[in-house]
């Protein structure tokens, strides 16, 4: 089995002494990019009106960065695992970092949509990387659950804090801010990483796998293309059936190269093993359903509440404390409990809260109706993240790593992108459908706009539900699990976090 440099025995003499400051240039880094998911999500009005983006195309603010993303996770995994993670991580904070600043200063459309792709593709780099580098720099195993608790819990509040700060820099400075406070924080943790993190690199190198690679993001990019497309054009068109005819072709082909290579972009080990392969599934489901969670809950605020950017972005706070509460939580009972119990506690959890927000109508309140859900919601997510993508990474070579870890951040953000497609295909057909049977009044397409809303939520909760049971089937119990005996892996306990919200 291959090795890499920098794993050695759990022991005191070989502990990294610079371990936490790792950790935290590579929380920071992490809290960069789940801050830039969710400052975008307050701040797409004022772009879209600012640039005269049409009602049709504001969704690529947030699908060309997640597509990048989630298409490309794959390969910058596999490349960081050859050429050191250390100096991709690096290169991923400076890419980011001038994308972000191209982004700022986006004269149009086509300028911001080519900056939000760019930043999709350098996190692809950058996040891999950055799971690789904690995995092998944390080799004692309760320790490095403990730091990886730390990391889901901060990644996973700054979702929410992004969207208040997006609701600050909108509010008070401009949009173009919520895109250019990325260039400082990015070059700051790039000039910390050069000095603090070691590098790390699979000892053996091969192939790229350049025919997986075309095939992965090309079947990706036509499968939430066409879910994008079904909104305009319906699910019979032609262009929706060519669609996505071609990204089944492509994602078969895919499949059959990565079988019969010889260096896979993905090496079917990796997913075949049932705990993991459960694992994944819930973190696809889960990405896929958990977005209309914040994009709906926006468009409520603002759009039926008539919330300002600020005020929407407070308002999702509670969501913060939520998730870290949650993880904290997790990091302690998993242990003891094991990963199964904790995910369908969680998941069951989700699915309550977002059936509890598909109730909502045009005269809900935001402590009526909003609060206590978005809270169950928040702490069922922190409870499941912690142990769903502990159980993702347990038990891999340890070198594929870099693409093991590349492959949690895949599901992730390959479900956002087809959650937030699907959705809004789904919201905006039953908007369609109420309206086609009413006469056409200011309170009836406000009523018409919530009723889409709450049909997205009920399919959300739906996707969380079946989640739940993938877990309960395919998550072993206690005995299975990295952290309920002796002689834990060291390469077994990894705690990504929380979906970005794109």
């Amino acid at each position: 089995m291959n090795s890499i440099n920098e794993v050695a025995p759990s022991t005191d003499v070989d502990l990294d002494p610079k371990r936490f400051w790792t950790l935290a240039i590579i929380a920071i880094a992490q809290l960069m990019i789940v801050l830039d998911a969710s400052v975008v999500v307050v701040a797409l009005p004022s772009a879209q009106h600012a640039l005269h983006i049409s009602i049709a195309n504001r969704q690529w603010v947030m699908s060309a960065y997640t597509l990048a993303f989630g298409s490309l996770l794959l390969l910058g995994g596999r490349i960081a695992d050859y050429l050191g993670r250390r100096r991709l991580f690096i290169i991923g904070l400076i890419g980011f970092g001038v994308a972000s600043a191209l982004g700022g200063l986006a004269q149009n459309q086509a300028m911001l949509f080519g900056a939000r792709a760019l930043q999709g593709a350098f996190a692809a780099v950058m996040a891999p990387a950055a799971l690789s580098l904690l995995t092998v720099t944390f080799t004692e195993a309760r320790e490095r659950a403990r730091a990886f608790g730390v990391y889901g819990a901060v990644a996973g509040g700054g979702a929410a804090i992004g969207l208040v700060l997006g609701g600050i820099l909108t509010e008070f400075a401009s949009w173009r801010w919520t895109l250019l406070i990325n260039v400082p924080i990015a070059l700051a943790a790039a000039v910390a990483a050069q000095r603090v993190i070691k590098e790390s690199r699979a000892e053996a190198r091969h192939g790229y796998d350049l025919p997986g690679a075309v095939t992965a993001t090309g079947g990706l990019f036509l499968l939430v293309y066409g879910f994008t497309m079904v909104a305009s054009h319906g699910w019979a068109s032609s262009l929706t059936l060519t669609l996505f005819a071609g990204a089944v072709l492509l994602l078969g082909a895919f499949v059959a190269i990565e079988l019969r290579s010889s260096h896979p972009l993905l090496p079917m080990r990796v997913i075949l093993e049932r705990r993991r392969g459960g694992s994944l599934l819930t973190s696809l489901l889960v990405g896929c359903a958990m977005l209309g969670t914040f994009l709906f809950l926006t468009y409520f605020l603002q759009g039926t509440l008539h919330y300002s950017a600020l005020k929407t972005g407070f308002a999702f706070l509670p969501f913060s404390g939520g998730i870290i509460l949650g993880a904290s939580a997790a990091s302690k009972i998993l242990p003891r409990s094991g990963p199964r119990n904790l995910m369908v506690t969680g998941l069951t959890m989700g699915t309550l809260g977002l059936l509890w927000f598909s109730r909502l109508g045009v005269h809900s309140t935001y402590a009526a109706h909003v609060l206590l859900p978005e809270i169950i919601v928040s702490v069922g997510m922190g409870l499941v993240f912690v142990p769903m993508n502990s159980t993702s990474l347990y038990g891999v070579d340890p070198a594929d790593a870099g693409v093991a870890s590349a492959l949690v951040n895949t599901t992730q953000q390959v479900g956002g992108a087809l959650g937030t497609a699907f959705l809004n295909t789904i919201a905006a057909s039953a908007t369609a459908s109420y309206l086609a049977t009413r006469i056409v009044s200011a309170p009836v397409l406000q009523t018409a706009a919530v009723h889409g809303y709450t049909t997205a939520f009920e399919i959300s909760a739906g996707l969380v539900a079946l989640s739940a049971v993938a877990a309960a089937i395919f998550i072993g119990p206690k005995r299975n699990h990295v952290l309920s005996g002796e002689g834990a892996d060291p390469m077994s306990v990894v705690v990504e976090p929380v979906f970005a919200m794109e």
